[in-house]
């Protein structure tokens, strides 16, 4: 209910937005746009064509288009980085959180990149840099430098008193991170525990000393799933000698997890989830077109094997009509089990210890469906064509495609995933490809061994 709220929100907004520009009343346009957060003026931006886009972006706010830039996706960033001179570039990214700078520069033209570092401090830039030597996808790329630190041998009234002479906290804090004098991390005191505690009482009595720190090279998704697991708001991130480098928000995390979704949707049709819906329809046609040649070489090899019996498919018509059957059911069976497959795998679910006993139990599951719908086929096929024999060819073919498409959908994505291959990429291309092949070769095969 929420999701639809909030999409029947942004539709109303772009419909508001439209309307106001069409006429050019850019008065009414500011207005609104002055109403929105960053993100969901990124929302609009991205949902709109090229001309009204650039007319947008000139109508938000100077100080908001750093935040903005950094919720749109690469294409569409890319593009409005493009039209800006050096000089703007430069004044919207002051302000900006350092782990947000870091996505920010990623998609700056080189030249640009050094002119913004030299501009910086020393200090800042330095934090920048610490970030910049972390992969993207992973928790040193995520994580922001602003923390706050405090040592475990003062009391609470010390740590009080610190915080009231610093004024402020950065964003989504809720606990405080003790290190030691060498910056190594030893646990973390929670402002709950240090707003109802005893002031005399020393850090190190009321700190949670169990909470681990993330490891700067873990991957995005398993920094996700520590999150979900443990319920997490920050974390801090450490390096190999357990060195408190940062910390991961909830906001972050949150965009993982966004980016986890719309890459595992967008790859099960070849494309990419950075990709502007709006880009050129040459551009659009070309980065597709690679993808369409892909299945065109995998039809043709259905093909192909169909042409094998051809001298069958001429002297039983039958066949031909009930072939899609075939290649249909083992299809949606082997997605079923693809897909529990690539998820398992994206969440850790699936590995060595357990493959096996997942497999057994998805070719037991294929084997029951088989059997059920293989006898719903067979009293179909044969009332439709008055001929028992084609009802027992193709209920043999269902069940033998089902099973293979059960073993596919479970070998597959492991197969891929050693070979570095994202299985939601080519997964299901290659699935279509066998269940298509097997099907028709089972099911044309027995029935040129059977009717002929």
């Amino acid at each position: 209910m929420a999701e639809s709220a909030e999409r029947k929100s942004t539709q109303q907004r772009l419909e508001t937005l439209s309307t106001a520009l069409h006429r050019g009343t850019a008065a009414q346009v500011q207005q609104l746009l002055a109403s929105l957060h960053p993100a969901e003026i990124g929302d609009l931006i991205q949902s709109l064509p090229h001309g009204p886009r650039e007319i947008l972006w000139g109508l938000v706010d100077a100080e908001d288009k750093g935040e903005v830039l950094i919720e749109v996706n690469d294409d569409v960033r890319a593009g409005l980085v493009e039209k800006m001179a050096t000089d703007q570039l430069l004044a919207i990214t002051e302000g900006l959180h350092t782990d947000d700078l870091a996505d920010l520069l990623q998609d700056l033209p080189g030249a640009l990149t050094h002119e913004l570092l030299r501009s910086m401090d020393k200090q800042n830039r330095q934090r920048l840099e610490t970030v910049l030597s972390y992969p993207e996808d992973t928790a040193g790329g995520l994580m922001d430098l602003d923390i706050v630190t405090v040592r475990a041998n003062v009391t609470l009234d010390v740590v009080l008193r610190y915080l009231r002479l610093r004024g402020e906290v950065p964003e989504l804090t809720d606990n405080l991170i003790v290190v030691d004098r060498f910056d190594r991390y030893q646990g973390l005191l929670s402002l709950a525990t240090l707003l109802t505690s005893d002031p005399d009482a020393s850090v190190a009595e009321l700190m949670d000393g169990s909470v681990a720190g993330i490891l700067a090279s873990t991957t995005d998704d398993v920094v996700a799933r520590l999150f979900e697991d443990r319920d997490l708001v920050s974390a801090p991130v450490v390096d190999e000698a357990g060195k408190l480098l940062g910390r991961i928000t909830i906001d972050d995390v949150v965009d993982v997890i966004r980016d986890e979704a719309d890459h595992s949707l967008m790859s099960m049709a070849g494309l990419d989830e950075e990709n502007d819906i709006f880009a050129p329809a040459m551009l659009s046609a070309r980065r597709r077109a690679v993808w369409l040649g892909i299945n065109l070489a995998t039809a043709f090899l259905a093909s192909w094997v169909i042409g094998l019996y051809e001298t069958t498919l001429e002297k039983v018509v039958a066949l031909a009509v009930l072939m899609p059957v075939v290649a249909s059911m083992g299809g949606i069976a082997g997605n079923q089990t693809l897909t529990i497959m690539i998820r398992g795998l994206a969440l850790g679910q699936v590995g060595p210890t357990n493959a096996k006993a997942l497999m057994i139990k998805e070719i037991l599951i294929s084997i029951m469906n088989s059997l059920m719908w293989a006898a719903v086929v067979a009293i179909i096929a044969a009332a439709w064509f008055q001929n028992t024999d084609i009802g027992l060819i193709i209920a043999a073919a269902l069940m033998i495609n089902l099973v293979c498409a059960a073993l596919a959908g479970f070998s597959i994505p492991l197969a891929l995933q050693r070979l570095g291959i994202d299985p939601a990429l080519a997964g299901s291309v290659i699935l279509t490809t066998v269940t298509d092949v097997v099907g028709f070769m089972a099911f044309l095969g027995l029935g040129t061994w059977y009717l002929l």
